[in-house]
């Protein structure tokens, strides 16, 4: 129903917006959030550069890697080295201590308020810091947990203790903080034992990650439960004061949180929609009297927003 074509940008001053969000926030009865990936991001969740090099240093002089993303779907011709470089991708993106308290932020800024969490990030923020799981849907997965790959059966499994062996099979260390370190001298094994590789306690075939990128992802029975507290969240707040405020969502999977959050705007002339993009912050013409569009780093529009407090 939506098309860019259809859409409108902000021309607005960021600092008025800021603080009309912060107005919303305020008077909300309930806020529904939506997060995506530009959400990590802005907490440290950066997938090249620096914190890609610390980590897989071995991997881009062997493969060339450009970043961590595209290097998941590099063909490995062994487990046990396509398992190296997945441990350490979901150790340092789902166990390390995430780099700023940006979703510690967030959630001041709404703990006052009925609000629910709809997500499309894998990386377990949230729950990290500290949020009720009853109070979010997080849609596409979780990089802490394994499935079956073909799948035989609708279950997932805890990941931790397994990536864990992984990571110092290769000859990292964990510190106390679960940061992972490299011992000076030691070189890196670009593989883990055999005996490590995960498979199904069912049929034995391997195991894979619980993301969705095929017909082949697993919706469990949490993933049921959390979709049927969205539904009883939506259906409370259906006809009041509601924010739907979007945060770092692009356009990869816009069917999940962007297009239905203008469409429930649309249907209700008491809800708010607001937009914080770092670049691309808009909404449909039929809802731009309902909307708030935030253009900047969510990090900082954040600590705008609780600076408003004080």
């Amino acid at each position: 129903m939506f098309g860019k074509k259809k859409t409108l940008k902000s021309i607005e001053n960021c600092s008025d917006n800021i603080k009309k969000l912060k107005k919303a926030i305020d008077n909300a009865d309930s806020v529904l959030i939506g997060a995506g990936s530009g959400l990590s991001t802005a907490a440290g969740f950066i997938y090249t550069g620096e914190r890609f090099e610390k980590y897989f240093h071995d991997f881009i002089d062997k493969y060339a890697f450009t970043d961590m993303y595209s290097g998941g779907f590099f063909p490995f011709s062994a487990q046990e080295e396509f398992w190296a470089y997945w441990s350490r991708y979901i150790y340092i993106n789902r166990y390390m201590p995430t780099p700023k308290p940006v979703y510690e932020k967030l959630l001041d800024l709404v703990n006052n308020k009925d609000y629910f969490v709809l997500t499309t990030n894998v990386d377990h923020c949230f729950q990290k810091a500290g949020i009720d799981k009853k109070r979010m849907f997080y849609t596409q997965g979780d990089y802490g947990l394994f499935q079956c790959s073909e799948p035989c059966h609708q279950k997932t499994y805890d990941n931790e203790i397994t990536v864990r062996k992984m990571i110092e099979s290769q000859g990292f260390s964990i510190d106390n903080n679960g940061s992972l370190i490299k011992p000076e001298g030691v070189t890196l094994k670009m593989s883990v034992p055999t005996e490590l590789i995960p498979h199904c306690p069912i049929c034995g075939k391997p195991m894979s990650m619980n993301l969705r990128s095929d017909d082949t992802f697993v919706e469990d029975v949490g993933w049921d439960e959390a979709a049927k507290r969205y539904k009883t969240f939506l259906k409370s707040s259906k006809n009041g004061r509601i924010l739907f405020l979007e945060i770092g969502v692009g356009y990869n999977t816009p069917g999940i949180i962007k297009f239905p959050f203008w469409q429930m705007t649309m249907d209700n002339p008491k809800a708010v929609y607001a937009c914080v993009n770092y670049d691309n912050s808009i909404c449909p013409e039929e809802i731009r009297k309902q909307s708030i569009l935030v253009e900047g780093e969510a990090d900082k529009v954040i600590d705008e927003l609780l600076g408003m407090n004080r």
